[in-house]
């Protein structure tokens, strides 16, 4: 069996059952339409498209959510979907929030500490992770500075670093999300969601952040799928091109830098392997890697996906009386 053509058949059926789901859910919820924070990647723009087919452009609203390290390519790409679909849209800089909070101040302590030869005026920087199938399976985070596009220097983080600025990061999607209700309860929306099936499967979202929504119509749907969706929607080719990231740190960082550690086209036949209980020999004919790099990035897989279950899990409710 060939695991991409099972991926990226019936990317009509799949749009009209998610263009149903968008509308019965609606209707469930008893409200007028949806807001969509758009960020001028694949998944908000596949998402945007659907609900506008649905719902019409009257009901669907748009939410740009720039802050100032976010790449100036996002909502001008993000405006651009919202007006050829007619939808209309409002930017809101989050930065007054983080500023608000001192998130950039504590996270460029972090980095001066760190690099020593950091300079905000002449770097950019990122977050990034060593590619898993090149390299072993240590996890070893490093922020990496970046002039005129070029990496000139990388420094190992500190566990206790790390943790700090992931928690920095992560204020930045539970801002977004704090603005996407001011508007949708204002409205009588609700808030849609652009969380896809890889993401999910591994926990790569941020609790009460951007998998805090109230419908999520590309949960079932892997990244692979979500291109496929693109191409059979025409969504904007440059926008298709773009490289998926989370856009939080000043140098445009990847999924696959950094998350991922591995092209998506790879990373989700392994997920569909597991999902299907497919043999190994199936993996590495569909793959092409060999049986002792499929074991380690499985591996890799579900260290995740037992790290991350917590992100994934409702509340623990305690029952006195039970």
């Amino acid at each position: 069996m060939q695991i991409i053509d099972e991926l990226n058949r019936n990317a009509g059926k799949m749009a009209e059952t998610i263009r149903i789901f968008i509308k019965d859910q609606i209707a469930g919820f008893k409200k007028k339409g949806v807001v969509i924070g758009v960020s001028g990647g694949i998944d908000s723009a596949v998402t945007l498209t659907l609900a506008v087919q649905e719902l019409g452009n009257d009901n669907v609203y748009g939410l740009l959510l720039p802050e100032k390290e976010s790449a100036t390519s996002s909502a001008s790409l993000g405006a651009d979907i919202c007006e050829t679909l007619g939808v209309p849209y409002e930017k809101v800089s989050i930065s007054p929030i983080l500023e608000s909070l001192a998130i950039y101040d504590k996270k460029e302590q972090i980095i001066q500490r760190t690099c020593p030869e950091y300079d905000p005026h002449i770097h950019k920087t990122s977050l990034v992770l060593p590619d898993l199938l090149n390299q072993d399976l240590l996890n070893v985070p490093y922020i990496q500075l970046v002039k005129d596009d070029e990496t000139i220097a990388k420094h190992r983080l500190k566990a206790s670093d790390y943790l700090e600025l992931i928690g920095l990061q992560n204020v930045k999607q539970r801002s977004r999300m704090l603005v996407q209700y001011m508007y949708a309860e204002k409205m009588n929306y609700i808030v849609c969601g652009t969380t896809n099936k890889t993401e999910i499967a591994l926990g790569q979202f941020v609790k009460y952040g951007d998998g805090g929504v109230d419908i999520e119509p590309l949960g079932d749907c892997y990244k692979t799928q979500v291109y496929a969706l693109a191409k059979h929607l025409n969504v904007n080719e440059t926008i298709i091109q773009r490289p998926p990231s989370a856009d939080t740190w000043s140098h445009y960082t990847s999924d696959e830098d950094f998350y991922w550690r591995m092209p998506i086209h790879i990373l989700d036949q392994l997920l569909y392997a597991q999902e299907h209980q497919l043999s190994v020999e199936v993996i590495e004919k569909n793959t092409g890697l060999s049986g002792e790099t499929i074991y380690k990035t499985q591996r890799h897989i579900n260290r995740i996906r037992n790290t991350t279950a917590y992100v994934r899990a409702a509340p623990p409710i305690c029952y006195p009386d039970s």
